[in-house]
């Protein structure tokens, strides 16, 4: 009788016991990974090619310095997502985002055709509209202490090139605030230095802050190549490895859009899709960032005729 109930007692303890590590027990139905907040975002893996134009400072603080900062933490920041290709040569073709804002834009518009033709997919531009420092000094003691305060303001705008408009515009803001020790006798060009950093500082926190923005919109846009040129029949790109084209990748080669007009403003609404003439298949690389392909399907293919992921 003494042993049944041991058994007895034995087996409820470990039922209890499984119970409760029961509730305590870890589902391993993910393998064990933590759940992602948001998911992840799609990216076909082809770079999308950017004019990247140079930012100019409205701003009585910092001058170029600070727009050649601005235009620097976008190079770095646009590389850094891995997904974009900033074109070295475009400035040459749009000229300065100073050019652009005392044109009104014109020139964006004026010059599309030609950035399409270079396989631009989008321009990048704006301005630094307000930067500025301000400092508090303590007045006692030999050593001083003096804090400052920094806030900038900063316009981002996009172009969309293959629809010929503009698709964004947004100003980020910055501002930070630190705090230094000076001697009394300081030499003025260390106070110089320091001020144009803090200064540096405001403004590439918000250019970064711009940053998901442009992914976000990008990601809306469609990737456009061109085809450069055709020697027998070998089809050549002019986006490659750089560009994230893969061997055996299959593309679409579509004719121009046309441009449409609003029948009463006159105003440019936008530029339809062109019509599929026949795809091509990627079979070997060339040069820093071309392609080769042959015919998939179709016969109508052209130089100059425009390409986009199948």
């Amino acid at each position: 009788m003494k042993i049944f109930q041991r058994r007895i007692l034995s087996l409820a303890s470990i039922c209890i016991l499984l119970s409760s590590c029961g509730l305590g027990t870890i589902d391993r139905s993910a393998h064990g990974s933590r759940p992602r907040q948001e998911p992840r975002k799609f990216f076909n893996g082809v770079k999308k090619r950017v004019a990247l134009l140079t930012f100019f400072n409205e701003s009585p603080y910092g001058g170029e310095d600070l727009g050649i900062t601005a235009t620097e933490e976008f190079r770095r920041e646009l590389s850094r997502t891995g997904e974009f290709v900033v074109d070295p040569m475009a400035k040459r073709l749009f000229g300065s985002s100073k050019e652009i804002y005392a044109g009104g834009g014109v020139k964006l518009v004026q010059l599309s055709r030609k950035a399409k033709v270079a396989g631009l997919n989008f321009v990048l531009f704006g301005r630094i509209i307000d930067a500025r420092i301000r400092e508090k000094v303590d007045e006692i003691g030999v050593v001083r202490e003096t804090k400052s305060y920094t806030e900038s303001k900063v316009e981002v705008r996009i172009f969309d090139v293959n629809g010929n408009k503009e698709i964004y515009s947004e100003t980020h803001r910055a501002s930070a605030d630190d705090s230094s020790f000076r001697f009394f006798q300081g030499d003025r060009e260390s106070k110089l230095q320091y001020r144009r950093e803090l200064l540096r500082y405001v403004v590439q926190v918000a250019v970064r802050k711009s940053i998901p923005n442009i992914l976000a919109i990008s990601s809306k846009l469609d990737w456009v190549g061109r085809v450069a040129k055709i020697v027998g029949t070998k089809i050549y790109i002019n986006a490659g490895r750089s560009s994230g084209i893969n061997i055996g990748d299959i593309l679409k080669v579509m004719s121009e859009g046309e441009e449409i007009f609003d029948p009463e403003t006159g105003a440019l609404i936008g530029v339809s899709k062109g019509t599929v003439k026949g795809t091509i298949e990627i079979i070997d690389y060339f040069g820093e960032d071309g392609s080769i392909a042959v015919l998939h399907s179709g016969g109508s293919v052209h130089e100059n005729d425009f390409v986009q992921l199948y």
